[in-house]
């Protein structure tokens, strides 16, 4: 694990920012009017729910001649509630603050019953603090992890794989097991990325993608950062990725997506062909990677 992480100095700076310029809102105003004063501290809530609220939008308007099942209004009203709340805990106390809280656990070496390992791969505007719930419960079952910091962040795809490949080389060499790798958004990307270079035997047991945009995303037309027009639909780097990183009969893939995926959509371009594609509907984004039987069929993986 890497000791330190650029985008939690960045997000931690920008939370105590917000958080200073509420506190001082409320000092400022309270005694003349509490009302304004407790309006200027939601303000920034409701900031975030629209914002929000404008991608589940997006994701209906744009996912209507999907093959995938649309989703119901009653699911996206869901979505979006679940989503402003985790948005606030993922990328407001868990990446910012607890990032390192949980470190990796590797053996020292193979034991006489060693226990596969998992190598976990954050998306976009993320680090492994991504991962908190999920290292919790691998560290309670005495599972191997590693969780990966991919920086920089908003640099390009292309310079994630070395990461990804000195992860699984650790992994597989502390416990005489190929790991599972399990990646969230762009991570699963950035992991055929990296088996397009890795060449030989299968490096990995299986791959596991959640939310990833395999065939690109509307909603990366937005982004100016490099990883994110890589992520744009019909963009040349994720065109030649298709053609030259197909998902390969020795390195078997399971693809989790949703129909209320607000990040990725339309919703079939997080499945791949060839992939054990698993639909889970009305799970947002970020929900998608918590959910229970998502990790339990990781965990299933393992047991294997």
């Amino acid at each position: 694990m890497k000791r330190g992480s650029s985008l939690a100095r960045f997000q931690r700076a920008l939370v105590l920012l917000l958080l200073a310029a509420a506190l001082g809102w409320l000092a400022w105003h309270w005694r003349g009017s509490p009302a304004v004063a407790l309006g200027g501290l939601l303000a920034i809530w409701f900031g975030l729910a629209l914002v929000l609220a404008a991608e589940f939008l997006a994701l209906a308007v744009a996912g209507r001649d999907d093959p995938a099942p649309l989703p119901t209004l009653k699911q996206l009203v869901r979505a979006w509630l679940v989503a402003t709340w985790s948005n606030t805990i993922v990328f407001g106390w868990w990446q910012p603050f607890r990032w390192n809280a949980v470190p990796d656990q590797v053996p020292l070496s193979p034991g006489p019953a060693p226990r596969r390992g998992v190598v976990l791969v954050h998306g976009f505007v993320c680090n492994r603090g991504f991962w908190t719930p999920w290292l919790r419960v691998l560290r309670s079952r005495g599972v191997p992890f590693i969780a990966v910091n991919l920086e920089p962040a908003f640099g390009s795809i292309d310079d994630y794989p070395p990461l990804i490949g000195r992860a699984v080389l650790r992994m597989t060499e502390a416990t005489g097991l190929a790991p599972v790798l399990v990646c969230h958004s762009m991570g699963g990307v950035a992991a055929r990325a990296w088996l397009r270079t890795a060449g030989g035997a299968p490096p990995v047991r299986h791959v596991v993608t959640i939310g990833s945009p395999h065939r690109g995303t509307w909603i990366g037309r937005f982004s100016r950062a490099a990883n994110g027009r890589q992520l744009r639909r019909g963009n040349p780097w994720i065109e030649a990725l298709a053609r030259t990183a197909p998902v390969a009969a020795g390195t078997p893939f399971t693809c989790w997506y949703s129909n209320c995926d607000n990040m990725v959509f339309p919703v079939s371009t997080a499945t791949l062909a060839g992939a054990d594609n698993r639909f889970v509907p009305g799970a947002g984004h970020l929900e998608l990677a918590y959910r229970p039987e998502v990790i339990t069929g990781v965990l299933a993986l393992l047991d294997r």
